[in-house]
């Protein structure tokens, strides 16, 4: 109980280039964990090993790693902050109990610091905030926190004032002890003092502390009454219901520094520590019993029987590791577990504990951990393991389908079948992957979430895997869906395998709003209809549905009504009715008027004033549409919707339009007509 008290597992979230790697490196260092400060603009940091990531100064692919501070255990995972890889980001919010989101002080909350922290919404994860590079040029702490209320819809709880701003920052004031903190540049900021706040910054400070407690007075009674009766708020109280509102996400505390100089590093591992969930704080996990279909839960505790969740697959030096959350019991080197979602047992050949690509090894991990396991076979992302003799699933992984593809091939024949066994091991790590062979042309198309996702893919097969591979121009990956309702009635009457099989169907499609998904609506009313031919006519029609009738491509967004059925008592089978189902919704298809749907992208840019009329006229070229402009300090942001086809080689054509100056984030919004 304890060890559980004291242990944290949280992740880093942010923005491409906030410091969330900068920051892991830090807290690495002056936790002990590590003896020198490595810097992601060296290509040195520990947290981003791969290859890929030092060359291009960016996290690709989340790593976790163990340190202690003031007695507790702290399992942090970094996380990438490259929209084509949000999926790193999502499996990992989706096991731990606590984040951080890291902001930068000049850019605020920008496009993918917002997707992330709507991530961590979605999985109910508590949360706090650090304001970083409060020494750059144009930093300004108020702003930043204004975006995180406007944009964020959070309630910030600012704890710590910055000494500073830009060149002149010094350090932080820490408003529930009143001190001034000043870190010592001889040791790389390991050590610091406290000091009395400067007289300039006195009024200020009382200011944003008697904001901070009227803000826990509206969540804590007790501090409530001290508050109307005008007594003075003790420190632990005021730390005591800081935790109590962070864990139930009524407000997120905000930190604030500069983590390149080493300022502010220390009273963030304090915050993780005092104001983040341990196991213990967050509900018990809930999953649904496999035998009996019905809603079960498991605390915390070793008493209770071994649940897990597998959030990440990951194949290192050409081996599978599986990387689990244990949420009860306990996981031993050499035992059996049960995979629930695949019906199939596995054996723990080793397990250990990670730090970044360096390992540990362990005999057994407890709930609450945070661990990698080899030797499991048939284990991907989002599966559970449990204990057999009291299974439990838990809820599955949803992840966003790929929106741009590429054609790959072996420069030599002779690789052929290892390309295709090398891509299946990237299929089994990254649940946004697909490759499949176009029937039509013979190439081996690779999709992705973006062309950075799929450059990537490519540099891996010829570094890790040794492959000398040719890759084509990427392509788009479209969607089809109809435009007017359609009404057909199908039969499917033939002998096949010696056995006569009978079924007829009277089906409608009808169009829905973009985005709803397809759904499956039964209106029939013959009583022979069992569930079991209801389910395989189900079946029919999302099979049939994954192939349209213009290009092949999927079909979205089209809701399928069952209105009668016929059947002959002994020549009726599932798979009959499976048959003609689909056959009726690829005629029904055909007659509703198919269009051909493509992705379209929300853009944001920033971009300096001079040069916005040439961005804008290159946007109406590449049939954009603007949806608003606002200013920040001297730039613009401009954001607008593009159809992903016109996007390739923006960033080089952005670049040559504004002399290098302005930037830009790209993540998918919704398909519509091409």
């Amino acid at each position: 109980m304890q060890r559980l008290k004291k242990t944290r597992n949280i992740g880093i979230i942010a923005h491409i280039d906030a410091g969330k790697t900068t920051i892991t490196e830090r807290i690495l260092y002056y936790t002990g964990r590590s003896h020198k400060i490595g810097e992601v603009h060296d290509g040195e940091a520990i947290m981003d090993w791969m290859p890929e990531e030092q060359e291009r100064g960016i996290t690709i692919t989340s790593a976790a790693t163990t340190c202690e501070w003031i007695g507790h255990t702290i399992n942090i995972i970094d996380t990438p902050g490259h929209v084509d890889f949000t999926i790193e980001v999502e499996r990992s919010l989706r096991v731990l109990d606590g984040a951080i989101g890291i902001f930068c002080a000049v850019g605020g909350v920008e496009p993918q610091s917002e997707t992330v922290w709507h991530q961590a919404d979605r999985y109910g994860v508590p949360k706090m905030a650090f304001i970083n590079k409060m020494d750059r040029p144009g930093a300004d702490f108020e702003n930043a926190v204004e975006m995180i209320k406007e944009r964020l819809g959070a309630t910030p709880l600012v704890l710590q004032l910055p000494w500073g701003q830009e060149e002149d920052f010094q350090g932080v004031i820490d408003l529930i002890k009143m001190q001034a903190i000043v870190w010592n540049e001889d040791d790389l900021g390991a050590s610091f003092q406290e000091v009395a706040i400067p007289e300039s910054y006195r009024e200020a400070a009382l200011r944003q502390r008697e904001e901070m407690i009227e803000l826990l007075a509206d969540t804590n009674d007790s501090i409530m009454e001290r508050y109307l009766s005008e007594e003075e708020v003790d420190i632990q109280s005021i730390k005591g219901a800081i935790r109590q509102a962070t864990i139930k996400l009524t407000l997120v505390p905000i930190f604030c520094g500069a983590a390149l100089r080493n300022k502010g590093i220390q009273p963030l591992l304090d915050g993780i520590v005092e104001c983040l969930p341990s196991p213990l704080d967050v509900p018990p996990i809930t999953g649904i019993n496999p035998k009996t279909k019905q809603p079960e839960t498991r605390s915390a505790t070793t008493k209770e029987p071994l649940a897990s969740l597998a959030f990440k697959v990951a194949m290192d030096q050409g081996r599978r590791m599986t990387y689990v959350r244990i949420y009860s019991g306990t996981m031993k080197t050499g035992s059996v577990i049960y995979n629930s979602s695949k019906n199939v047992t596995e054996r723990v050949a080793r397990a250990m504990r990670m730090h970044a690509n360096r390992r540990e090894r362990i005999n057994q991990a407890l709930c609450g951990d945070i661990i990698a396991v080899m030797g499991l076979k048939e284990t991907i992302t989002g599966d559970t393991l449990c204990d057999k003799d009291h299974p439990l699933l838990l809820e599955a992984m949803e992840f966003d389908q790929p929106v741009i593809s590429m054609a790959v091939e072996p420069k030599q024949v002779k690789d052929q079948e290892r390309l295709i066994d090398t891509l299946q091991k990237i299929d089994d790590e990254d649940p946004t992957f697909r490759f499949a062979l176009d029937e039509d042309t013979g190439q081996m198309i690779i999709s992705g979430m973006g062309e950075l996702h799929l450059e990537v893919l490519a540099q891996r097969l010829r570094r890790e895997f040794s492959l000398a591979v040719n890759t084509g121009k990427p392509q788009v990956v479209y969607r089809e869906t109809i435009s007017k309702k359609a009404t057909t009635e199908s039969v499917f009457d033939r002998e096949w395998g010696g056995v006569m099989h009978f079924a007829g169907v009277t089906i409608e499609v009808s169009p829905m709003d973009r985005g709803t998904g397809n759904r499956f609506v039964n209106k029939c009313s013959n009583p022979l209809m069992t569930e079991e031919f209801i389910d395989s006519v189900d079946e029919g029609i999302r099979e049939a549905s994954e192939s349209g009738v213009l290009m092949g491509y999927p079909v979205i967004d089209v809701e399928t009504t069952l209105f009668d059925a016929t059947l002959k008592e002994q020549f009726s089978t599932p798979l009959s009715f499976k048959i003609v189902a689909s056959m009726a919704f690829r005629e029904a298809c055909e007659s509703a008027s198919p269009v051909l749907l493509e992705p379209i992208m929300k853009v944001e840019i920033i971009v300096p004033e001079e040069f916005v009329g040439d961005v804008i006229n290159d946007l109406n070229t590449r049939g954009g549409r603007i949806e608003r402009i606002t200013t920040k300090g001297p730039a613009k942001i401009l954001a607008a919707i593009v159809p992903l086809s016109n996007m390739f080689g923006y960033s080089t054509a952005l670049r040559s339009s504004s002399q290098g100056r302005a930037t830009f984030t790209m993540q998918f919004s919704h398909y519509d007509r091409a």
